[in-house]
């Protein structure tokens, strides 16, 4: 248990050098994450028989990653980021990766904040290619949380978003501070026990954009648990009552957000069928 518990001690976050460029293993993890989404998403619309093509998927691939992209960017300069106003009045520094002429990459990612692009590209995409909007979300609900899993283990291997001061006999020392590994917890609340969920229901469904609504609630009622274990952001501490973190904020938003949708939706689902007789 001691080498587990002094992982990071022995542990080099970065993977290799290409070009002179340091590759993170956070990288590698975020590039099999997308992966794993779409290639998962592949298997589902074979196996499910949805009315998607390989080419529309992939194309629809390509808008929801620029939107995630985009969106995370945005979410963290706009919820997270002390220097929020320096970035909207210099949007040329959003993605810029050299920090004093010194190659950093680029850092300061928001789940939140890439769910709404997320959503954005999903709605133009399917605006666009005539696509029904709930059915991508739907699909997207039960891809999604897999690829997550190997988010979170990249934020693990990254040394970054660490958890709260722990006596566990499983926590991973950070510096002289023994910590919960609140990522790997998150990996598994927020990724695998969701994805399963949302697997084992889907042919249960009721209506279009019941699977999504049913993410957004699960994710944010798991990410609301996660952050107990997780330390809050340095630069923002505790937002609200002396022990709500920012992000069990956006994760009650999302949770009552997705609440309210599911009723709308099934509301409207039950008015077209009584139309229909």
């Amino acid at each position: 248990m001691e080498q587990w518990n002094r992982i990071y001690e022995q542990f080099d976050p970065i993977a290799f050098e290409l070009f002179g460029f340091p590759v993170h293993w956070y990288g590698i993890m975020y590039v099999l994450a997308l992966l794993v989404a779409l290639f998962f998403a592949q298997w589902l619309v074979k196996k499910d028989k949805l009315p998607i093509t390989q080419k529309e998927l992939d194309i629809y691939f390509v808008w929801v990653e620029i939107g995630v992209i985009l969106g995370a960017r945005l979410g963290y300069i706009l919820f997270y980021d002390t220097h929020t106003f320096y970035y909207l009045t210099h949007p040329w520094q959003i993605f810029n990766p050299f920090l004093n002429g010194h190659f950093v990459g680029i850092r300061g990612f928001s789940y939140h904040g890439a769910i709404i692009g997320f959503l954005i590209a999903t709605y133009l995409y399917s605006k666009k290619y005539k696509k029904n909007f709930w059915l991508l979300m739907d699909l997207a609900a039960v891809s999604v949380p897999l690829g997550y899993i190997f988010g979170r283990i990249g934020n693990f291997l990254n040394q970054e978003l660490v958890g709260r001061e722990t006596t566990v006999s499983w926590g991973i020392y950070v510096g002289d501070t023994l910590r919960h590994p609140s990522q790997l917890y998150e990996a598994f609340l927020e990724g695998f026990v969701v994805f399963a969920i949302l697997f084992w229901y889907r042919k249960r469904k009721q209506f279009d954009g019941e699977l999504i609504t049913l993410y957004g609630f699960l994710y944010g009622f798991f990410r609301f648990i996660g952050e107990f274990f997780r330390e809050p952001d340095l630069q923002l501490g505790f937002v609200c009552c002396g022990w709500m973190t920012m992000g069990q904020i956006l994760s009650l938003i999302m949770m009552l957000t997705s609440i309210a949708l599911y009723i709308y939706l099934r509301r409207r689902k039950d008015a077209l069928y009584q139309k229909s007789f």
